[in-house]
């Protein structure tokens, strides 16, 4: 029997975000999409989404929704099988900027959704060319539904959040990091940290695609966690220190 998968979307993203994977890996196991709305903090947010989810699971993250996995895995790494972070960052926000964050969320309490949408998500932060306005339009669509509200919930989570370093570096399960070469807002560098802090980590940089892999290149993506799915356990010998 195949361990259920947990998808975890990003900032401002739905299940939507996730709909070509859930056709593809539903076929045959269980998915869940789990929101990362359920609280003001990383910490609280993760809790409420391990009391919903299968005692074990392989956990997939996009942006935000990385952040809250590798919580998870900090809090319960035991139920963790396996680990796939994609377009995201293990370092806390900086003082400045967490401090960015302030003029979007001033936006959102104005009613100004569709300007904080691109101020979090800026359109070059999506590879160019003609499928950029599609994803942009999915996801302001997903964040209208979401509602201001919410997403400031989730901005203040990712304001506060705590450095993952020393978590990538215990884990002990078969790990994908995943990017796309032209994320300017999570670049390679950061996957790249990442996947060398985690022990026999795979990365997989994904060419002509930016921040959302999951809407630009489903296929692609698709593939990359295929490989991942069928990554044998491997008995770690050491933790990376």
């Amino acid at each position: 029997m195949h361990t259920p998968v947990v998808f975890l979307p990003g900032l401002m993203c739905d299940l939507r975000v996730f709909a070509m994977q859930l056709l593809e890996f539903g076929r045959d196991r269980a998915v869940t999409v789990a929101p990362v709305t359920m609280g003001e903090r990383i910490e609280e947010i993760a809790s409420n989404i391990l009391d919903r989810v299968p005692p074990k699971f392989a956990l997939v993250g996009l942006s935000m929704g990385g952040i809250v996995a590798m919580e998870i895995l900090r809090r319960a790494p035991d139920r963790v099988t396996r680990l796939a972070l994609i377009s995201t960052n293990s370092l806390a926000e900086t003082p400045q900027s967490a401090a960015d964050y302030e003029p979007m969320i001033i936006k959102l309490r104005s009613g100004k959704l569709e300007e904080a949408v691109e101020g979090l998500m800026p359109p070059e932060h999506i590879a160019a060319g003609p499928g950029r306005a599609a994803v942009m339009a999915e996801l302001l669509e997903m964040a209208g539904d979401m509602g201001p509200e919410a997403i400031i919930r989730q901005i203040r989570a990712l304001q506060r959040r705590r450095d993952y370093q020393s978590v990538l570096r215990r884990c002990q399960v078969p790990a994908l990091v995943l990017c796309g070469d032209q994320d300017n807002l999570t670049p390679v560098k950061r996957h790249t940290l990442m996947s060398e802090l985690i022990p026999y980590a795979k990365l997989a940089v994904l060419e002509g695609v930016g921040h959302l892999p999951t809407l630009e290149a489903p296929s692609a993506t698709n593939d990359a966690l295929h490989s991942w799915l069928k990554q044998p356990f491997v008995l770690q010998s050491r933790v990376k220190v």
